[in-house]
Formats: structure tokens, sequence, C-alpha cells
């Protein structure tokens, strides 16, 4: 298995060992209080005890620590068993060591001592990986469930996406069938990008081409009412972003802010990054106050906000302002590169092949 399924966590990380020695010391606390026969807690045993496990605690950490690719290539029995002896083996020695040097003339009850160690270690090192052999597969469970509620959420939108697609459409038919014609061919395209939907995260370069795509079969309905302004900072071709996140952002934008205005209007769409987060924002004029709400543009963004905490979690997020008769969704996403295989076509080479036969 890889290292990151691997059930044991990685104690190469500060964080896992400050919390193993933070929990090893609290068992000292607990033994040092039992050991006590005057007052509280027996200090000078709670001195020894605490320098004896944290040392071993560290060593043992260090060693699974440098073996974890190897242990992760075998059964769970295996490694375990390897963890199990590694820490034993930690646990002897400086057992042995403490001993020579604190009780040298003490013969049989060393040994006794050290039984009783060893099996105290035993306890403690079985029940450490039983919990973490538990937290690992109830984090498996959780991911499995995270997986279907996405595959759900990005089932809900596709078909919100293609009634409204087609509603332009039909629209177009009647009065330019040539334009119409044109619009089923961009949407084809869009759905050819669309129906991917192997991958939880995509680069935000797809994401920007299928709002391309979009944008020019609104552009066929709305003609000059729609104006667009791109400010698409440099280098964030490949930043991970949820499929289908952006798009029903300027879906948004045009239903609420273009469509109801004779004039029309523009629709910015922006993105940069700023220290470890990658800013998007989708601005339109305001909607007017008697415009109605569109419900599936209301659940396309409940939607967004579900994936996007499965995904990232706390770091992601999704809000809306009105400043200056400008209507602004802002999405804040967690700088982070997401694989890619396949490179969209450009739209001057998809127009290009529609002459060809």
């Amino acid at each position: 298995m890889a290292t990151n399924e691997f059930y044991v966590p990685d104690l190469c990380r500060v964080r896992a060992v400050f919390l193993l020695l933070v929990t090893s010391e609290l068992l000292v606390l607990v033994l040092a209080i039992v050991q006590a026969e005057q007052g509280w807690i027996d200090w000078n045993y709670f001195g020894l005890l605490s320098l004896f496990v944290q040392w071993t605690t560290l060593t043992s950490a260090a060693l699974i620590c440098l073996l974890r690719a190897r242990l992760a290539r075998m059964s769970v029995s295996a490694a375990t068993a390897i963890i199990v002896a590694i820490v034993l083996l930690d646990v002897l020695a400086f057992s042995l060591f403490a001993d020579s040097v604190l009780h040298p003339e003490a013969g049989v009850a060393v040994w006794q001592g050290v039984a009783k160690k060893l099996l105290l270690a035993l306890l403690i090192v079985l029940m450490v990986l039983r919990y973490f052999y538990l937290q690992h597969q109830w984090q498996q469970q959780r991911e499995a469930e995270m997986q279907a509620h996405l595959a759900s959420l990005q089932a809900r939108i596709q078909p919100h996406f293609l009634f409204n697609s087609m509603n332009t459409i039909a629209s177009l038919i009647a009065i330019n069938p040539d334009r119409a014609e044109e619009a089923v061919l961009d949407l084809s395209e869009l759905f050819r990008a669309s129906l991917r939907t192997g991958d939880q995260l995509i680069p935000l370069s797809r994401e920007l081409a299928l709002c391309q795509r979009y944008l020019a079969i609104e552009g066929l309905r709305l003609g000059e009412r729609l104006k667009l302004d791109w400010q698409i900072e440099g280098g964030l071709d490949q930043q991970a972003i949820p499929p289908l996140t952006l798009q029903p952002l300027v879906e948004n934008a045009i239903y609420h802010g273009i469509q109801p205005r004779p004039e029309g209007g523009t629709v910015r769409i922006e993105a940069q990054a700023r220290g470890d987060f990658v800013y998007l924002l989708v601005q339109n004029p305001k909607p007017e106050q008697n415009s109605h709400q569109h419900d599936g543009n209301r659940m396309a963004l409940a939607n967004i906000k579900s994936r996007l905490q499965a995904l990232f979690g706390e770091p992601a997020v999704l809000k809306h302002s009105h400043q200056n008769n400008v209507y602004t969704v802002t999405l804040r996403l967690p700088r982070q590169k997401a694989d890619e295989r396949k490179t969209p076509r450009p739209t001057s080479q998809r127009k290009a092949n529609r002459d060809q036969p």
C-alpha cells in the first residue's frame, strides 16, 4: 500500500510526535500519582520515569519514521509485529541502561523490573496501534462517503446546466437557425468536457475553458448586452478546483445581473493568488430588487459550498457581497496543483474544426 494509506500516522511530522509526547507524559503523571505513598505525586519517580519514557518515545518514533515506507508495503499484521518489536527492543535497551546506572547491585531484581516495563510497554503500544487502526478505518469510510456525496452533487449540476442551455438553443432556432446550430456545436464540446467526472479536482485552465464555452452560448442569445472582463493572473493554470465550480457562478451573474437589464452589463471574472490561497471573483451589476430567484442556481451555489467543504474543509470559502451597485461572489481555494494529462483545445482550434467536414 502507499504510505498515505498506512494506518500508522507519519511520525516524521512534528505534530504527530508532539501528540505522542503529550500522551505519554499524561500516562507518566497517572503512574506517578498511583506510585505516591505520601502527598499527591511522587516527584522523584515522575522525573525519572518522564526521562525514560520521553527518550523511549522519541527513539521509537524516529525508527518507525525511517522504516515507514517499508512498513507500508507489508501486511497490517507484519507491520504491527515489527513496530511492536521495535518498541520492545527500545524499552529493553533503555531499561538495562537505566537500571545499570541507578541500581548497579540489584541483580535479579533488575530483570524483574525490566520484565514489568516490557509488559507495560507491550500493552500500551498495542492499545495505541489499535487506536491508530480504528482511526484509519474511520477515515477511509469517511472518504468513501464523501466520494459518493460528491458524485451525487455532480449529477445534480449537469441536468440543471443542460436544461438552461437547451432553453437558450430553443430560443435561437426560430430567429437564427445558423446560430442555433453553432450553439449546438458549442454545447456538444461543452459537455464533452463537463461529463468527465473521474476527477474530483481539475486544473483552473480547464474550468475557465468550460466557462468560455458557456459564455459563447449565452453571447449568441444576449449579443452586445453581454460584455466580459477577464482578469486572470498568470501562473494559475494548474490550480486545483472542483469541476463545475466557476461555471455556475458565471451563470448566476448572467441570469441575475445581465438578463433582467435591457442595457445589459459587464461580467468580470478575476483570478489571483495571495499567499497560500487563490481567490476567484465573479462580478456583475447588482440584480434588480424585484428579480425572481433562480432555483437552479441557488441549488448550484449550495452544491458548490458542499463540495468545497468536503474536499478542502474550512480553508475553502464561498461568500457574496453588494457594494456600489456591484454584486460579487468570492471563492477562496487553498493553493495547490491538480494533475492534468489532457489539455482542452483552444477556442480558435475548435472554430477551425467546425469548418471541416
